[in-house]
C-alpha cells in the first residue's frame, strides 16, 4: 500500500536510518514515497553524456574488459581503479556525476538512445575495492541521492570500500526523459477507492482510465520500456562502461527486485549483492499487492493493540483503540472529515494512504496516532499531512514524478493488465483484497485498476519475464523484518529460497527496511559487502 522506496527518501522509513547519523516499497504498492526530490539539483548545467554499451544478454567478463579500456589509474593503494570514457563532473570533492547512453530498446542497441543520470561517491584509494551500485526502491525514486549522501546513509567501512554509485532508473529523477503524468494526486487519490455503488464504481473507473490516458499522452513512447529487465541490463551497460569486471549492489524494496533480476541476468558480474527489504518473487504483481495489503492490516492491529495497552497514546481510548478506529471508519462512511480550503476532505483514499504512510515503522505511530485522535473529533488536518507525506507533496502543492513512474514501470512489468481482460481482472480481485486488508484494503484494489486502465498495447509486450535464480551469482544476502508492512516478513524468505545460494537474515522490527536500525545487521552487511563473509543463520 506504498511505494517501495528506501529510507532517507522514504517519510515513512526514515527512521530506520538512524545510523550513522539519520531509513521506507510499492504507491499504493510497496514503500513511502520520498520527502526529497530524487536527485539534489546541485548543478546548472547537465552532465556531459557517455555511451554506455548495451548488452541484451548476460555478459562473460572476459568479453566485457576486452571491450573496454580497462587501463589502471594510479590509486596510491586498495584496488586500481579503471580508465573509462564515462565524462564524470565534479559536484564537491569525493563527489561526482554523470549521464550514461544507453538504448532506450535493449533489442535495437543502435536504435534510439536515452540518458542514465549518476552520481558516484568515491572510495578511499588506499582501501578501494571496487563498485557498489544502490537503489532505494519504489519503484520510481531516482538512486542518485544515495551517493550524494552517502556520508549519512552508510558505515565506513562501505564508504572507504567502494565507489558508491546511485543511478536513477530509466524513466525516474534525472535520467532522460523521464515519466510524467499529471500534476495534481488530489483528483486522482484523494477519492472514495471503495465504490458503494455501481455509480460510485464507474466514477473510479473513470478516474482510473484518466490517469493512464494521461501517462499515455505525456510519455507514451517511453512506457514500453521501463520494465525492471530493462533497467537491470543498465547496471550491466553501465558496468561495462565503468571498465568493472565485477559489481557490488545493495538494493532496498523494489531495489531488491531490481537487483535479483540482475543478478539472474548477469551472474558472472555479481561480486556480492545485499537485497534488503526483499519482495517475494514467487507471486504475481496482484497476487504480491494482496500479500502487502495483508501486511499493513498486520501491522494495524500491532499499532492498536500498543495503543490500547499505552496510557499515554493519544488514541488510546480507555484501552479500546481497536473500538475506536472501527468507529472511526464508520464514521467516514457517513461523511468525510474537513481538512483544509482547497484541499480534498479525508476521503477513504486520503485515509488509507495516511494510515499506511504511518505504518512503514513504528517511530511513526505516535504521529499516527494523534491524527487519528484529531479525526475523531472532525479535525482532519493530522490524517491530511500523512497522506501528503506519503506523496511528497511540496510545499508550494508541487509534486515529483516518482508515483507517475512507479505505475509505468509497475504496469510495464505486466502488460497483460491492460485492455478489457485486465480491468475484469481488477474488478473480480477485489474482493481478495478486502480479505486480505478489510480496515485499509481499497487502494491497493484500485492500484490495480489503474494499471488495467492503460489502453491495451500502450505498454508493448512488456519486459521479457525474468526468472530470479541469482545461478552462478553466488551468495546473495537477503534481509527480511518481522514486521514489515510493506514486504511482508516470509515474503522476504522465498526470495532467498528462490536464489540458489540465498542467505536470509531475520530482523526483529516493526518498520520496512533494517539497515540502518542496529550494529547487529549493520556490521553483518557491511562485513559482508567489504570482507565477502557470509552472515549465514543470523538474527537480528
Amino acid at each position: 500500500m506504498g511505494i517501495a522506496a528506501f529510507g532517507l527518501l522514504a517519510a515513512g522509513c526514515s527512521d530506520s536510518l538512524a545510523s550513522p547519523t539519520a531509513e521506507s516499497s510499492e504507491a499504493i504498492g510497496t514503500s513511502a514515497p520520498p520527502t526529497t526530490a530524487s536527485a539534489p539539483a546541485t548543478t546548472e548545467a547537465a552532465p556531459a553524456t557517455t555511451q554506455a554499451a548495451p548488452t541484451t544478454e548476460p555478459t562473460d567478463t572476459t568479453d566485457a574488459t576486452d571491450a573496454t579500456d580497462t587501463t589502471a589509474v594510479d590509486t596510491g593503494g586498495g584496488e586500481a581503479r579503471p580508465d573509462s570514457d564515462i565524462a564524470w563532473e565534479e559536484l564537491q570533492p569525493g563527489i561526482d556525476e554523470a549521464m550514461v547512453e544507453v538504448p532506450l530498446d535493449h533489442d535495437d542497441p543502435d536504435g534510439e538512445q536515452i540518458e542514465i543520470y549518476m552520481i558516484r561517491h568515491q572510495a578511499d584509494p588506499a582501501r578501494r575495492i571496487g563498485v557498489l551500485f544502490v537503489n532505494p526502491g519504489g519503484p520510481g525514486y531516482g538512486g542518485s541521492i544515495l551517493a550524494e549522501q552517502a556520508e549519512f546513509i552508510y558505515g565506513p567501512d562501505l564508504l572507504a570500500s567502494f565507489d558508491i554509485i546511485g543511478f536513477d532508473p530509466r524513466g525516474t529523477g534525472l535520467s532522460e526523459p523521464s515519466i510524467d503524468c499529471v500534476d495534481d494526486y488530489d483528483p486522482f487519490f484523494g477519492i472514495e477507492t471503495g465504490p458503494d455503488d455501481d455509480a460510485e464504481d464507474a466514477q473510479l473507473q473513470n478516474v482510473a482510465a484518466f490517469f493512464a490516458q494521461s501517462c499515455v499522452n505525456r510519455s507514451g513512447d517511453l512506457l514500453p520500456f521501463v520494465g525492471t529487465a530493462s533497467a537491470a541490463t543498465d547496471i550491466d551497460a553501465i558496468r561495462q562502461a565503468l571498465g568493472e569486471e565485477q559489481v557490488s549492489y545493495f538494493g532496498w524494496s523494489y531495489g531488491t527486485q531490481l537487483g535479483a533480476t540482475w543478478v539472474s541476468m548477469f551472474p558472472d558480474t555479481v561480486r556480492a549483492a545485499v537485497l534488503d527489504g526483499a519482495v517475494d518473487p514467487t507471486v504475481g504483481r496482484i497476487d504480491g499487492l494482496v500479500q502487502q495489503a495483508a501486511g499493513f492490516d498486520s501491522s494495524l492491529s500491532t499499532f492498536l493493540a500498543d495503543c490500547s495497552s499505552d496510557i499515554d497514546c493519544a488514541f488510546h481510548n480507555d484501552g479500546d483503540a481497536e473500538g475506536a478506529f472501527a468507529d472511526l471508519l464508520v464514521q467516514l462512511e457517513r461523511t468525510d472529515i474537513p481538512t483544509a480550503p482547497g484541499r480534498p476532505n479525508v476521503t477513504q483514499g486520503v485515509f488509507e494512504l495516511a494510515v499506511a504512510q504511518a505504518l512503514y515503522s513504528d517511530l511513526s505511530w505516535p504521529e499516527l496516532a494523534q491524527a487519528l485522535a484529531d479525526a475523531s473529533t472532525g479535525d482532519g488536518a493530522g490524517v491530511l499531512a500523512l497522506y501528503d507525506s506519503y506523496y511528497g507533496r511540496f510545499p508550494d502543492g508541487g509534486y515529483g514524478d516518482e508515483l507517475e513512474a512507479y505505475f509505468a514501470i509497475t504496469c510495464a512489468d505486466d502488460p497483460s493488465a491492460g485492455g478489457d481482460a485486465g480491468l475484469a481482472e481488477a474488478i473480480e480481485r477485489r474482493d481478495d483484497f478486502e480479505a486480505a486488508s478489510p480496515r485499509i484494503g481499497t487502494s491497493a484494489a484500485y492500484e490495480v485498476l489503474i494499471c488495467a486502465s492503460f489502453p491495451a498495447g500502450s505498454l508493448g509486450d512488456g519486459d521479457p519475464e525474468v526468472e530470479i535464480t541469482g545461478d552462478g551469482a553466488g551468495p546473495v544476502v537477503v534481509v527480511g523484518n518481522t514486521g514489515d508492512p510493506a514486504t511482508p516478513f516470509e515474503g522476504s524468505r522465498r526470495m532467498a529460497d528462490s536464489l540458489e545460494e540465498g542467505v536470509f537474515v531475520e530482523v526483529e522490527a516493526n518498520v520496512h527496511t533494517a539497515y540502518g536500525l542496529n550494529s547487529c545487521i549493520d556490521d553483518a552487511i557491511d562485513t559482508y559487502l567489504v570482507e565477502l563473509v557470509v552472515p549465514d543463520g543470523l538474527r537480528c
